[in-house]
Parts: structure tokens; sequence; C-alpha cells
């Protein structure tokens, strides 16, 4: 192939390559659009949600109520957890935990010759007792509720099963506390009733239809006099005209 053929080969592929990029020159200014002419709809900006809002909480179940739907049979076996620390047999040995055998309502660190922590032996010498709510705030977080404890457990954040197994730790005494009341969901407000009149003292009657006024009055008749002697009549004067009533 001679010079001249590859000159007239590239020629071509110069001339195709200016044609198509002629082509997109005139497109792109044919077809460009026109901005900030003519009529315009802003469209809404979508809502952005405030970081750190946090969703409204559901309002706390009081424990009477969840007691009172709360099962022992749940309560056992959801306690098998514990079994590798506690026992609950009457008389059983303590392991890593005291024996939890009438736990409900015994003071705090109530197991003789177990080794508690300074912070239930402090609660003990104040006085304080495993009631419902208690152990209800201890297996919700135990760390939380006796810092310094040595009890290893996350605890339980389940409300309904935190009352099951209390309901499981009542059963394990010969004399059971009772579970505290449930408070009664407040009634709804019924409308408040017209006071009734008193006795002996009537009912207002209502106003009587008022009367129309006639808005003529009588018309004027002259009234004829007798006749006078000598024949000359006489006329009478007129009566006085009659007036409206107000």
């Amino acid at each position: 192939m001679d010079s001249f053929e590859l000159n007239k080969i590239m020629g071509a592929v110069l001339g195709t390559l200016m044609f198509v990029m002629g082509v997109g020159f005139l497109a792109e200014a044919i077809y460009h659009p026109i901005e900030d002419r003519g009529p315009g709809y802003a469209l809404p900006e979508p809502a952005v949600a405030e970081a750190g809002a946090a969703p409204d909480a559901a309002p706390e179940v009081p424990l009477g109520v969840l007691l009172a739907s709360a099962s022992a049979e749940r309560g056992a076996a959801a306690a098998r957890k514990c079994q590798s620390c506690h026992s609950f047999g009457e008389g059983e040995a303590a392991k890593t935990g005291p024996n939890l055998y009438h736990i409900v309502g015994a003071s705090k660190a109530h197991a003789a010759g177990f080794n508690y922590s300074d912070v239930l032996q402090q609660q003990k010498a104040e006085g304080q007792v495993w009631s419902y709510e208690n152990l209800n705030t201890f297996l919700t977080n135990p760390k939380a509720y006796a810092p310094g404890t040595k009890m290893n457990f996350a605890g339980v954040r389940s409300p309904e099963e935190r009352a099951d197994i209390l309901a499981y730790l009542q059963t394990l005494s010969s004399d059971p506390v009772p579970f505290p009341a449930a408070e009664a969901a407040p009634a709804e407000s019924a409308p408040a009733a017209e006071p009734a009149p008193a006795a002996g003292t009537a009912e207002p009657a209502a106003p009587a239809a008022a009367t129309e006024t006639p808005s003529t009055t009588s018309t004027e008749t002259p009234v004829e006099g007798t006749p006078a002697a000598g024949g000359a009549a006489t006329q009478a004067p007129a009566a006085a005209p009659a007036t409206t009533s107000h």
C-alpha cells in the first residue's frame, strides 16, 4: 500500500470524527435546556428528622398488674438460667450465689454465713428487705441497683419474664407473701348532669305570646241630635275619637 492510499484512509477517519463531533455540538445547541425562563414550580423539600429525637416511650405497666397475670410455671422455666449459681430448695446449700428459698420478704443478705457484697450488707444494716419491687428492680439491672455487687448477671429486660420469675419465687415459701394490689385504671369521667330544681320550686313558665296592637283606630261617627222645638234641627257635637291600647 502506497502513501497515497494511506493518506486517503487517514483522511476518511479524521473526516468521520470531525463529522461526529460536529453533529454532537449541533445537537447540544438545539436541545440544550433554557433555564430561568417562564413560570416554575418549586418542589417541597423533604422533611429531615432531628437527630437524637427519640420516639415516645410506651407507658410502664405497674408491677401489680404484671403479677396478676404472671405464671409460676413460666417463671420456673425462666429461672433455670440461675440454677448454675443459686439453689432453690429449702435447706439446700448455697452455690456461687445464696440459696433463694423464702427470698421474698426476707431481709437483704439473709443467708447466714454467706459472703455477701458490701453494698448488700449495707442495705441490710439499713433495714431493707427483698420486696417484690426491690427484686424486680434488681433483676432488671443488678449492677445498677447494687453497685459493686459480685453477681455477674446482665439482668432480665422483659417485664413479663421478670413477673413470671417473681411468681415462681413466691412459691418458694411455706408462707407466701401476697402480690401487691393491681392498680385499677382510672375511670372515664362522665359528663356532669344538670342540677335538678329544688323541691317546692316551680319551673319558670314560658313567656306568653305578645298580643298584636291594632294599627288603625275606630272611625268617628257623627251623632245626629234630636230636633228642637220650632222645627230647627241642631246637631250634637261629634263623639270623642277612640284611643288605642298600648
